[in-house]
């Protein structure tokens, strides 16, 4: 059984009233509340492509109808379906969504664990690049630091510095820790250097506690500015086995870009339509900002 990669290009998305009032009704009321909160209208943009993206996720491929599910989220704010009786025959899946830059992503996995993270490469507000590098010191390893350094221009030491973090990021994701993990406790070995768009790696290994671990990392350009990792943990057996019975790792997935349509062509609305809800984000202001909600 196949996995899922979608993404979603929420900072080109310029939503209609129809489309807004649709999306805001197609969404549970608490998280419909949530969205609305924001203050800025490219985090709101970014946090109503999540939930739909969990949504048709597990309508389409879990088998639930569009309002026929309720999502709940854990203590640190990570949005779940709560698991019903076991039925045979019937695999669990884990997802995990993220969004940064211009755009939201979600990664899932039949009876595997996944994490997943975002971002895109751009420049400190008000610091040069090695200070803004001082300040974030202690995130990584001594190694780290060194490839992040010798990537060349300031640029691509950026660069560099968030595909690392990206990756740290996912793994965190994936076994469900909070702010409190000490993120040198993982260190990454990258491999290749350079990436390309259109091609999925996973040749990066990751060391815990200086013990290398076998957790799988697809890393892949959504744009030559945006880079995704997927963190997956061991492929359940059940649904991995191969003919001869040993555990078969599935090709690498690439993720699929989709539309707003394809977003809500399974969607049925939860809730009566909010006319005052679209001229509220209509008044949202439209400057970037470094709010983040968790995943």
């Amino acid at each position: 059984m196949d996995g899922v990669r979608w993404a979603f290009r929420c900072g080109s998305w310029v939503p209609t009233r129809s489309e807004w009032t649709l999306a805001a009704r197609c969404v549970q009321l608490e998280e419909k509340e949530r969205i609305g909160r924001f203050v800025f209208a490219k985090d709101a943009k970014s946090a109503m492509a999540g939930r739909l993206l969990i949504r048709k996720l597990v309508c389409e491929k879990m088998g639930f109808a569009w309002d026929g599910f309720r999502l709940e989220r854990t203590a640190r704010g990570k949005p779940f379906l709560p698991r019903t009786s076991p039925t045979p025959g019937v695999t669990h899946w884990n997802f995990n969504v993220s969004h940064h830059g211009d755009y939201a992503v979600l990664a899932a996995e039949p009876g595997r664990q996944v994490g997943i993270d975002v971002m895109k490469t751009s420049r400190p507000g008000s610091s040069s690049v090695q200070e803004f590098f001082r300040i974030m010191n202690r995130q990584f390893t001594d190694l780290e630091w060194t490839n992040i350094q010798k990537a060349g221009s300031d640029w691509d030491q950026l660069d560099m510095f968030y595909r690392h973090w990206a990756l740290k990021e996912s793994f965190i994701k994936a076994i469900g820790s909070g702010l409190g993990f000490d993120l040198q406790r993982v260190e990454f070995h990258i491999s290749p250097n350079q990436m390309r768009e259109g091609q999925v790696y996973r040749q990066t290994q990751m060391y815990l506690d200086n013990e290398e671990e076998d957790w799988t990392f697809e890393e892949s350009l959504l744009d030559k500015d945006h880079h995704v990792a997927v963190t997956l943990g061991k492929p359940d057996i059940s649904t991995s086995e191969g003919d001869s019975g040993t555990v078969c790792e599935a090709p690498p997935l690439s993720f699929t870009l989709l539309s707003f349509s394809d977003l809500v062509s399974k969607a049925t609305p939860l809730l009566e339509e909010d006319p005052a809800y679209w001229e509220r984000f209509q008044s949202k202001k439209e400057a970037p900002s470094r709010q983040s909600e968790p995943q």
